[in-house]
């Protein structure tokens, strides 16, 4: 489960930004996960409270946006979001098509006081 491991990354890379800035509280963070990031969304929400029990972000939420498969098709130029692996434009069926979002993981922002 290499989810936990990157909980508790998030936890170490969010901890040292709030205290840059002087934070006394983290609320939220929040977290983008592309569909082919290789992490599951739903083990991550498991292990983010392991990750910050007995920490500065203990009662910090963690909101996590999910982002789609998105490609682009070299042949019609359609932008598409196949729902599944197998990748193919959704217009034209080519398989001539470049992977545009999906991959992503990322910190996008967090709530501080």
């Amino acid at each position: 489960m290499h989810e936990l491991s990157l909980a508790q990354t998030l936890v170490e890379s969010v901890t040292a930004l709030a205290k840059k800035e002087n934070a006394t509280k983290v609320s939220s963070i929040t977290i983008s996960v592309g569909a082919l990031s290789g992490v599951s969304k739903d083990s991550l929400e498991f292990c983010f409270p392991m990750a910050t029990k007995d920490t500065f972000l203990a009662s910090t939420k963690i909101i996590i946006n999910e982002i789609p498969l998105t490609t682009v098709c070299s042949e019609c130029e359609a932008t598409t979001y196949p729902n599944n692996y197998y990748i193919l434009c959704q217009n034209c069926q080519s398989t001539n098509v470049r992977i545009t979002g999906g991959k992503e993981f990322s910190l996008v922002s967090m709530e501080v006081e």
